[in-house]
């Protein structure tokens, strides 16, 4: 029974690698990928993050209470970009650059928690999950890669690709080897709705418009949106 959460740990470490060396190899459309990539993390929040926290809240959290918590990722986030912006110059730009990726790999650990922590619960629960992950697990390389060759360099691009390929299969195994308050996946899951959504908004799309400015760009964050809820509409 373990080998089932495992294995679909393993597929979506090699689903986020493809992504993220096809978005490699358009990198010299950056803004382009940009614009996409912030239509993506967007739909992620809109259409995957939040409906899930609704699922998986029951009767346990009212609607309001997670919404405050998607609130308070987006004004968490903003906080602590803002705070890292105010330290000496040369390191505010590592650490910045660094955050998005890094929330984008905390994403995708949680989503093999997810993975873990149902196949404990229930079977039928845990192939639903991992289905969704593996859905947008090639969006999640895409926006990786995007954000770092956007903020830092293909290298850094490289080391948090590789990082976020192997977080969900450590989050599977995680989920697999201790006991996770249920209660709690809830209120996770729209805490990283609020982070995405200040990332795509706030970030991704102000960053693609500044790379290029023709309309195409806009199209470009739309398409990702429209791409993301036809995906998880699918995976549902």
């Amino acid at each position: 029974m373990t080998l089932i959460p495992l294995a679909f740990g393993l597929a979506a470490m090699v689903a986020t690698l493809a992504g993220g060396l096809l978005a490699l190899r358009l990198r010299h459309r950056i803004g382009l990928v940009l614009g996409l990539t912030a239509g993506i993390v967007v739909g992620v929040a809109l259409f995957d993050l939040v409906p899930e926290a609704l699922e998986l809240a029951a009767d346990r959290w009212p609607v309001r209470a997670l919404m405050a918590f998607t609130a308070l990722g987006l004004a968490g986030y903003m906080l602590l970009d803002r705070l890292l912006a105010k330290i000496p110059r040369a390191a505010a730009v590592s650490w910045r650059g660094d955050l998005g990726p890094a929330m984008l790999c905390l994403h995708s650990l949680m989503d093999g928690l997810g993975i873990g922590v149902a196949f404990q619960i229930d079977t039928a629960a845990g192939w639903m999950i991992a289905l969704a992950v593996l859905t947008h697990d090639v969006a999640d390389g895409v926006n990786t890669v995007s954000l770092s060759l956007a903020a830092r360099s293909e290298a850094a691009a490289r080391r948090w690709l590789v990082l976020n390929g192997v977080a969900p299969m450590l989050g599977v195994i995680i989920g697999l080897a201790i006991s996770i308050p249920s209660t709690m996946l809830a209120p996770l899951m729209a805490l990283f709705a609020g982070i995405f959504l200040y990332i795509g908004a706030c970030e991704l799309v102000p960053r693609s418009q500044s790379l290029d400015p023709r309309l195409r760009t806009g199209l470009g964050t739309i398409a990702g949106i429209v791409l993301m809820l036809a995906v998880t509409h699918f995976a549902h």
